[in-house]
């Protein structure tokens, strides 16, 4: 599943495209996608203009003239294309269409026009228009906590959240209630470069130990983004090429390899934890 830098590479990949543009020729190829469209979706977003494109954990927000929030999430294998002449030094190709592209627009900027699909070979994403002011309150954000790159995540906060859970701390972090948006390859890597053992019940990590956690977490975040999000097999940013993260990854997916620390002789170890894999070192994170 696509995780945040991943959702932020798509974010950024559109906002020159979609932001002040107004959408036409609204396209939709099949009545759902892991839940069905939105009554009356072509109708409510043909002609409304694109205001701005945020992120709010996994979700892509794209808010409209209309007052009401575009919402997409991609699922697995959920997917925006680009054709046509694109703003923002796009350099990558896609295909414009195919059995999985199941809905496309125009989006009209001035006397540009660049074609906008969706495809999505499993359909495991889903879109939703909401009016603005009830984002916060609908089912999807609803209990959602705090952006982990944003102000109000830290390790004062991880410590009030995990004060007396004894969950690991590896669960705890990918409970979307403690903290939005944190996956499992972005955990894996931010609990190896801290030195915290992914067993450790969340509620007997220390304070200054979370601290240490939380501005690894950014750090981690903030270079996948820069390198494009992870190249996973299903995923592809927006402009139709991969990210390049994937490379630097320390411990996932290197189970029974050695350990990229300094001086250390570990061997990368994979165990399961909430249904998920978890790559870690058992000599550098022994606690």
């Amino acid at each position: 599943m696509p995780e945040l830098p991943e959702v932020e590479t798509v974010r950024r990949g559109l906002e020159p495209v979609l932001v002040g543009a107004r959408l036409t020729a609204v396209r939709q190829n099949r009545p759902d996608l892991r839940f069905p469209f939105p009554e009356r979706f072509i109708d409510r977003l043909d002609g409304a203009v694109v205001e701005r494109i945020d992120r709010r954990a996994k979700y892509l927000l794209a808010a409209l003239s209309t007052g009401e929030t575009w919402v997409t999430h991609l699922g697995m294998t959920g997917r925006f294309t680009l054709a046509g002449v694109a703003p923002g030094g796009f350099a990558h190709q896609v295909p414009t269409a195919g059995k999985h592209e199941h809905m496309s627009l125009d989006a009209v900027s001035g006397p540009l026009v660049t074609r906008v699909g969706y495809t999505d070979a499993r359909r495991f994403g889903f879109m939703g228009l909401i009016p603005a002011g009830a984002l916060e309150t609908h089912a999807w954000f609803a209990g959602l906590g705090p952006e982990p790159l944003g102000n109000g995540f830290s390790g004062t906060h991880l410590a009030g959240a995990f004060a007396g859970r004894k969950p690991s701390i590896k669960v705890s972090l990918l409970d979307q209630r403690h903290v939005a948006g944190l996956g499992n390859i972005y955990v894996c890597e931010a609990l190896f470069r801290a030195r915290i053992s992914p067993r450790l019940p969340a509620g007997q990590v220390s304070q200054p130990r979370l601290e240490a956690l939380a501005a690894v977490v950014r750090d981690v975040l903030t270079e996948a983004i820069a390198a494009g999000g992870s190249t996973l097999k299903d995923f592809a940013n927006a402009e139709g090429g991969q990210g390049y993260f994937q490379h630097r990854f320390d411990v996932y997916g290197r189970e029974g390899q050695p350990c990229l620390a300094d001086g250390c002789t570990g061997t990368v170890t994979r165990i399961v934890q909430g249904g998920r894999s978890t790559f870690f070192c058992p000599v550098c994170q022994k606690g």
